[in-house]
């Protein structure tokens, strides 16, 4: 009989006014400590950190994704979708399961169960959440250096009120999501 691959799968940044989404894509290793894995919206910065590196070190993990450019010219669900494809894709050993956080699936995908609040109820979807989060809240650090107007490194691109005082002060980046309700709205102003 051939062995379960499980792989959890899980994004982060949707609800973003700036910065890619990204998704990871993890299949567990039996070295790993279970009781380190939960939503990574309940867990510290500095913890998160941590446990990321224990996730990383005893698991297959990919990353996938999506531009911003991509968020723009799909919108945000396909491009969602677009990231986590790319991470199953990625991911070295092949799942014959693919458990995704949330209720929608990449097209083409095979053997995979869609679970709300998947990244809360399955181990292996709390580490996927883990790995993609602390990949991207690192990413939007490193772009804060270059955009400190808008203090990405504390609030990694969410509508926070530092982001949008920066955004009426300082204008549109790049980086931000131009079709975003408060973007857009700046930008038509």
């Amino acid at each position: 009989m051939k062995q379960l691959i499980t792989a959890g799968v899980d994004e982060v940044g949707r609800g973003c006014l700036a910065g890619p989404v990204v998704s990871a894509a993890v299949i567990l290793k039996k070295g790993i400590d279970l009781r380190l894995l939960k939503d990574s919206k309940k867990i510290s910065f500095n913890k998160r950190e941590k446990i990321s590196e224990h996730i990383k070190n005893n698991s297959y993990y990919s990353i996938g994704i999506a531009s911003v450019e991509e968020i723009l010219n799909l919108n945000i669900l396909q491009a969602s979708l677009l990231s986590m494809k790319r991470a199953i894709e990625k991911l070295t050993l092949k799942p014959n399961l693919t458990l995704i956080d949330g209720s929608f699936a990449p097209r083409g995908l095979k053997n995979y169960k869609t679970i709300i609040n998947g990244d809360e109820k399955i181990k292996v979807i709390s580490a996927a959440s883990i790995v993609a989060k602390v990949f991207r809240d690192k990413y939007m650090i490193k772009l804060s250096k270059r955009f400190s107007n808008y203090a990405w490194d504390k609030n990694f691109g969410y509508g926070t009120k530092a982001h949008l005082k920066g955004l009426k002060k300082f204008g549109v980046t790049a980086y931000h999501r131009k079709t975003f309700k408060p973007v857009h709205k700046i930008l038509s102003s």
